[in-house]
């Protein structure tokens, strides 16, 4: 236990120390407006999940990144490599989730089609075998998801990630249960690194916050049903259900509840609640759900000088591809925009020349602060918990930024109007 709260400790005190937002570190801009059409080519390559267990979350990433590409090529005039202006292509394969595609795609991109950087995939699975690909040969992919800290500990310098933390997703929302009166938990958890270390990190926090866990359960990535374990947990009567997983299975987690019975006073879950298409899909059986957040629109603190607001970006977005933007998308798009702002910094596309750049970085975006620490991870920017109400994900906790009050305890679904 000593070892476990001293990392936590040490990550809490890396997130208390104020950000300082430099803004003098962003480089030189092109003109506004089209890249020339005979701009050289700065190539970028992506492996993201369009099929498989992934394509929601990946097909989201992906978005994220062709926004950024289009802005830069038709806003604001490409990148700026030492004076010269760049147009952006992304080499983009689909890597079906599974991490044999993942490593191979990101070879041949690198080896065969001559691209400069990789941005990541989605999930620790994948950028846990891209990056071993891009720390082989060189060359720096910048992470817009793959938040588990078992990413950063393997001492590589080419691997940088936007996202906060896997053990510190559910700080926000376990202090919200219990100011609300929660004293019991259980907690499910996906059988990978990701989501094993949300739940190492919910064990700590609800210790911490003096929950008794009753249940804390792994499953095989590849399951199914959990109705047993859900009966089991209903008959255990606690106060929050806490769920680490991805998409699919929180729409099981939600609708095998119902089915069951299994009503706790709060779920919450790591992926899912946060997107639109969560809410659509499960429609008047997402009300009252929590969810993780690394980023919402009404996070109106957090603004730069390209895309404006949090806000500001979300409009744009969806003017764009016709939904609000899930994080996945914004961090793939803030992704995106720190290697630009590093590359531009360095005034080169040399490895070395824009990883000494990117470990300089201490700015703020639309998407929050970012500042890496020694390993490459982003060490300055919070979680937030957010509740579907009324269909729509509003901001509950932390306290200081909350845009609803928190509605608590939800209603039984066996209380609640078909």
């Amino acid at each position: 236990m000593m070892r476990r709260s001293l990392l936590f400790g040490c990550m809490i005190l890396v997130l208390l120390v104020p950000t300082v937002t430099i803004f003098a570190q962003y480089g030189e801009s092109c003109p506004e407006g089209p890249v020339a059409k005979d701009a050289p080519v700065l190539k970028i390559g992506a492996a993201v999940s369009l099929t498989g267990k992934y394509s929601r979350e990946g097909s989201d990433v992906k978005d994220g990144y062709v926004f950024w590409r289009d802005w830069v090529n038709e806003a604001r005039g490409g990148v700026n490599v030492g004076g010269e202006c760049y147009r952006v292509e992304i080499v983009f394969y689909d890597d079906q989730s599974t991490p044999s595609q993942t490593a191979s795609y990101t070879e041949r991109m690198i080896r065969d089609q001559g691209v400069s950087f990789i941005l990541g995939p989605y999930s620790t699975e994948l950028t846990m075998v891209a990056s071993e690909v891009t720390e082989r040969e060189n060359v720096i992919m910048m992470a817009a998801d793959g938040p588990s800290e078992e990413l950063y500990e393997r001492g590589f310098s080419n691997l940088f990630g936007v996202m906060t933390p896997a053990r510190l997703y559910t700080r926000s929302g376990i202090e919200q249960a219990a100011a609300l009166g929660a004293q019991t938990a259980v907690v499910a958890y996906q059988d990978i690194p990701f989501s094993a270390a949300v739940a190492e990190g919910a064990q700590y926090w609800l210790e911490d916050s003096g929950i008794e866990v009753l249940a804390f359960e792994g499953y095989p990535p590849e399951t199914t049903d959990v109705t047993e374990m859900f009966t089991r947990f209903r008959d255990l009567k606690p106060d929050l259900f806490i769920g680490a997983g991805h998409f699919n299975d929180t729409v099981m987690f939600v609708n095998t509840a119902k089915e069951v019975g299994f009503s706790p006073a709060a779920f919450l879950f790591t992926v899912g609640p946060s997107s639109p298409v969560f809410v659509e899909q499960l429609e008047d059986k997402a009300e009252f759900v929590w969810g993780t957040s690394q980023w919402e629109s009404a996070m109106v603190m957090w603004q730069d000088q390209y895309f404006g607001t949090a806000a500001d970006y979300a409009a744009r977005y969806e003017e764009k591809f016709g939904l609000p933007p899930s994080y996945h998308a914004a961090g793939a798009s803030a992704a995106a925009l720190v290697l630009q702002i590093a590359i531009e910094n360095a005034g080169s596309i040399d490895t070395g020349a824009v990883r000494t750049s990117l470990r300089e970085i201490d700015i703020l975006t639309f998407y929050g602060p970012i500042r890496f620490d020694g390993a490459g991870q982003n060490m300055a920017k919070p979680m937030v918990t957010t509740q579907i109400q009324n269909g729509a994900i509003v901001i509950i906790a932390p306290e200081n930024i909350a845009a609803a009050e928190t509605i608590w305890p939800a209603p039984a679904w066996d209380a609640r109007s078909d």
